[in-house]
């Protein structure tokens, strides 16, 4: 009975954050720099929010760590960091998207902030970093409070999820590169990325 109970009580919360997502993502304005440029399954999609743009000082954005505590963009003031966004850790192409920036770029680039951004919980990152030996980078939730989807203008309408990107900021945290990956199914273009890392 009791199993019965926390399953129901766990479908209604799964169903009232779902409700919360979808009204709160069309609140957002369309993305009109960026939508249609992604596509899954051969459908583009619509991304909802703020977008930014090269040359643009990066918005500033608060996240969880797997500690639920914030963490904010400007916690690394005087750093270049470097954001690669994915829809979800818990598949494929997002796992080997986050395990190549930690095991073969975090190394070589140690005076950059490495962040992994998705709508995963942080006890699911949490999970999927001791599985993976994630150590080089954080991984950041913005399942709490939605403001990296809101500012960078990559919530994907009807999925709630993030769009896979890299987005790169200098020093003075100015967005000097980004790729919109415009394929869900396929990874980010590393040697762009690392063309761009080495002119930090």
């Amino acid at each position: 009975m009791l199993k019965k109970m926390f399953t129901l009580t766990g479908l209604l919360t799964a169903s009232v954050f779902a409700l919360n997502v979808s009204a709160e993502q069309y609140q957002l304005p369309v993305n009109q720099v960026d939508s249609g440029k992604v596509s899954a399954n051969n459908n583009k999609l619509t991304l909802r929010g703020k977008p930014v743009e090269l040359g643009q000082p990066a918005p500033n954005f608060k996240a969880a760590n797997n500690k639920f505590s914030p963490v904010s963009l400007s916690d690394f003031a005087g750093k270049a960091v470097l954001i690669s966004t994915v829809p979800s850790l818990d598949t494929g192409i997002c796992s080997l998207q986050t395990k190549h920036f930690n095991d073969k770029i975090a190394n070589n680039y140690s005076d950059v902030v490495m962040l992994t951004i998705s709508m995963d919980l942080p006890f699911a990152q949490s999970r999927f970093c001791k599985t993976e030996n994630i150590t080089q980078l954080h991984t950041l939730s913005d399942a709490v409070w939605r403001e990296f989807a809101q500012n960078y203008g990559l919530l994907i309408e009807d999925m709630g999820l993030l769009a896979r990107s890299v987005i790169i900021l200098d020093k003075e945290h100015n967005v000097v590169y980004k790729q919109l990956v415009t394929n869900l199914a396929k990874e980010p273009d590393y040697i762009s990325v690392e063309a761009a890392l080495k002119k930090l």
